[in-house]
């Protein structure tokens, strides 16, 4: 399997999903955004890996390779690619899939439980969650389900947690991949999003959860192997 994967800020990069794919021996393509790597050919993607960061998808004046992004993203769904997008990757693809992107009504920052809605868990890919998941999070923004896709996942502070378009498009807007090393890396550049709320937790509370990075990496190697089985079944 060929994956591609965009990676918007140094310090978010794949987490568990690099060790899963390292442990098969698939092949790695990587364009870093921020340092304006040039974009790799779709045709040579089996699966395309949009990962998360501190920007907003209306950032364009900002961040000029938001727009080029965008085009790639919605050609790789257009020709049925798999993709899966993590947090803005998430994001990202709802905004291409012409769904509203904007703030969420509160930061969620933490270890907070997501919970499956009937369709997710009915789903193939997501049916082997629980119905209640304590997961990572960090994210400001949020979206509105884009036209046709299945709501799969949502939690107290944010309705739309993760959705699946025409069985092949992923979205997730918490953190499965996430390890102490990634979070602390955030804690770092993201501090002056750690505000008093109910809803976002102390630095002390969000790396001291060993067994949670386990459980949700886990999660993250099924959910890969899931999509990994369709990708060999279009081959």
């Amino acid at each position: 399997m060929r994956i591609y994967y965009f990676q918007h800020v140094p310090f978010e990069g794949l987490g568990s999903i690099g060790r899963w794919i390292r442990d098969r021996g698939y092949h790695l393509t990587g364009t870093r955004l921020y340092q304006n790597d040039p974009m790799p050919d779709i045709e040579g993607a089996d699966l395309l890996v949009i990962m998360g960061g501190p920007m907003g998808v209306h950032d364009e004046d900002r961040f000029p390779w938001l727009a080029t992004e965008k085009r790639f993203i919605e050609k790789a769904v257009s020709k049925g690619k798999a993709v899966l997008g993590i947090c803005l990757g998430a994001q990202l693809i709802a905004d291409v899939l012409g769904a509203k992107v904007y703030p969420n009504r509160t930061r969620e920052i933490g270890w907070f439980p997501i919970e499956l809605t009937e369709a997710g868990r009915r789903s193939p890919l997501f049916g082997f969650l629980p119905d209640r998941l304590e997961v990572f999070h960090w994210h400001g923004d949020t979206f509105d389900l884009p036209a046709g896709a299945v709501h799969i996942a949502r939690s107290e502070a944010c309705t739309h947690q993760a959705f699946v378009y025409n069985e092949r498009t992923i979205g997730l807007q918490f953190h499965l991949e996430s390890t102490i090393e990634g979070v602390e890396a955030l804690i770092e550049n993201c501090s002056g999003e750690l505000a008093d709320s109910r809803y976002i937790q102390a630095p002390s509370q969000l790396k001291a959860q060993p067994k949670a990075f386990r459980v949700i990496n886990v999660a993250m190697d099924e959910l890969l192997s899931k999509i990994e089985k369709l990708v060999a079944q279009a081959a």
